[in-house]
């Protein structure tokens, strides 16, 4: 599974020049209210649009070109991505660079690279430069590999987009791949009470308001899959003896839970939000084809603080096939964090953020090999302006 390792964002509203990494499996980004925590995630989000739609179009979404570049600034938009597709694989960098002519936005430079050894000449799978350029026909073993030009029809679409979809150019495909499975997780419990209209889908959406008929997916094709889901929600929240699901005539699935003091179940409707929001979170967590990517904002909300340390540890073991990046405002998350795992992100003077990363700041790693906790310090003030 690919992992993202480093990140470089120029021009990108608050995150006018920050590099980020190297990142973990599993990482957690903290700071005060507009620091630029939800403007990274944006960062996935706006990518992601960008290849299912195009540069145009994902610009227009956020405002227009100008409004997405950070204040005052002029030049493009440069955002860069350093990942591995397997660990023992060499580094890959995809870098983008945005820019306007005529208030017209285009591709000013795409590239997809890698050097086969550290100290090597950068090999090019991808350069693009306004809808023009050349790309390799195979997977970079072999350096005599065929390279070949192509032109696209419109310079504000991605390479990524149309080259990504020939078997040609296998590379080019798997980075494609890659983005497209990226998941953004803002999980209303709002929304996933609302009875949607019949239908099927595998993954939770983005606010979750398909959870009824992921439940009923999961019900149907991965019995094993949702019965695990169902006793660790009963395990994770207290009081809870049990939790049952029972099908209906109309074809969906209802949940009973089973408070230990009382003789009858209660069904879904009247279960809190937080063990709403816990179910929706083992659900994300367990899907049987998780994406490569996933990014969730605040997951604290609406859940009691004992419950972040289980989360934590939740999303530690499911890291191990799906990079995990959340932001939090939690200090009781925090502490079940090591400090490799957090990074935070705070204003400069001038306006614009920047990241740290707690391994990096002298005397946090001794402090908790010392027994104190990574929450407890950042309310503390340890984290040089990381506070909440």
């Amino acid at each position: 599974m690919p992992r993202i390792e480093r990140l470089h964002i120029r021009n990108f509203r608050v995150l006018q020049d920050v590099q980020i990494g190297p990142l973990e499996p599993f990482s957690l980004f903290l700071g005060p209210n507009g620091c630029g925590k939800t403007t990274l995630f944006q960062v996935f989000g706006f990518l992601s649009s960008c290849l299912n739609t195009n540069v145009r179009t994902a610009l227009e979404a956020q405002g227009g070109f100008r409004e997405l570049r950070s204040r005052g600034q002029a030049g493009p938009i440069h955002i860069e991505i350093k990942y591995r597709t397997e660990k023992a694989r060499p580094l890959l960098t995809y870098a983008l660079t945005l820019n306007e002519k005529d208030g017209r936005p285009f591709v000013a430079r795409e590239l997809l690279k890698w050097r086969r050894e550290a100290r090597g000449k950068p090999y090019h799978f991808l350069d693009f430069e306004e809808g023009h350029g050349t790309a390799i026909r195979g997977s970079g073993e072999n350096p005599e590999e065929e390279r070949a030009e192509q032109r696209l029809d419109d310079p504000a679409i991605l390479a990524v987009k149309g080259l990504g979809q020939m078997a040609a150019y296998p590379m080019v495909a798997a980075f494609r791949k890659f983005i497209e499975g990226w998941h953004l997780s803002y999980f209303m419990p709002t929304k996933a009470r609302e009875i949607p209209e019949a239908g099927i889908a595998a993954h939770l959406s983005q606010t979750g308001d398909n959870l009824p008929l992921v439940t009923k997916y999961l019900f149907d094709e991965h019995r094993d899959t949702f019965d695990r889901i169902l006793s660790r929600l009963a395990k994770r929240i207290p009081g809870l003896e049990r939790v049952d699901a029972r099908p209906t005539e109309d074809g969906r699935v209802i949940l009973r839970f089973k408070d230990r003091p009382f003789k009858e179940p209660f069904v879904a409707r009247f279960a809190s939000d937080g063990t709403i929001k816990m179910f929706a979170y083992l659900v994300l967590l367990n899907d049987p084809s998780p994406p490569p990517l996933l990014c969730i904002e605040e997951p604290e909300n609406q859940l009691h603080p004992k419950l972040l340390t289980i989360l934590a540890e939740e999303f530690r073991a499911h890291s191990a096939q799906t990079q995990v990046l959340v932001s939090s405002h939690s200090p009781y998350l925090v502490n079940a964090l090591k400090p490799n795992e957090i990074w935070w992100l705070q204003r400069k003077a001038d306006g614009y953020a920047q990241a740290k990363s707690a391994a990096q700041v002298r005397g946090v790693p001794e402090f908790v090999e010392e027994g104190l906790r990574l929450g407890d310090l950042w309310v503390a003030g340890h984290l040089e302006g990381g506070n909440p």
